[in-house]
Parts: C-alpha cells; sequence; structure tokens
C-alpha cells in the first residue's frame, strides 16, 4: 500500500498508508492531518488543500491543469513546488513523499529530502 509524509506546521512528521486511487487530500482528512482544510470537499473549488510538495517529488507528479492553476491564484505564499492535494492521486509504486500543509499563519519550512 502506499505511503504519504506529512510534515505538520510545527515541523511534526506523520507518515500514513493510502488507498491507490485515493487523493493526497483524501489520505489527509481520512488520517486527521492538520492543516488540510478541502473546504470544497475535492472539487478544485478552493484552495484550502494547498501543500508543498518535496523537490524530489514534484518531477514524478501529473503536470498542474488550467484548473488548479487558477485555484493555486487565490492560495497563500504558492511556491514553484505548490500543489492542490485534491488534484494529486496516489498510485501503487514508490512513496509520494513528504508535503507539507500550508498554513497562512505559518511561513513555509524547508524540506529534509534525505528521508524520502
Amino acid at each position: 500500500m502506499p505511503q504519504i509524509t506529512f510534515i505538520i506546521f510545527d515541523g511534526s512528521r506523520r507518515t500514513v498508508d493510502v488507498k491507490s486511487g485515493d487523493s493526497v487530500m483524501q489520505a489527509a482528512i481520512k488520517n486527521n492531518v492538520p492543516g488540510i482544510d478541502a473546504d470544497c470537499g475535492g472539487a478544485c473549488a478552493c484552495a484550502t488543500c494547498h501543500v508543498y510538495v518535496d523537490q524530489a517529488w514534484v518531477e514524478r507528479l501529473a503536470p498542474i491543469g488550467e484548473m488548479e492553476a487558477a485555484m493555486l491564484d487565490f492560495a497563500q505564499v504558492v511556491l514553484p513546488n505548490s500543489r492542490l492535494s485534491c488534484q494529486l492521486e496516489v498510485t501503487e509504486g514508490p512513496e509520494i513523499g513528504p508535503t507539507h500543509p500550508q498554513r497562512r499563519t505559518v511561513l513555509p519550512r524547508c524540506f529534509d529530502s534525505s528521508t524520502t
């Protein structure tokens, strides 16, 4: 079963098992990961599931679609590795790697990709 490691806004890490086919957002919600609010329920109609993907994994993800890019315009502190977790589908294979839930009141932290 695929695993995702989330880096919580306080710096702690939480690794969760994820069903293939679920989105990263669904994995976060099912596992009570703080910082991913998912107000629209995964419809790509808000930016409350904004995450930062570890640079080591960015190239392995599907490219950003037009709708996701438009919604990221509404997110706070958008970086080149910003994605909406509702648009990231989990597939079988190696773990996706750390993501960092974006919080409006917390500056993004650096990633330690040596643990991926």
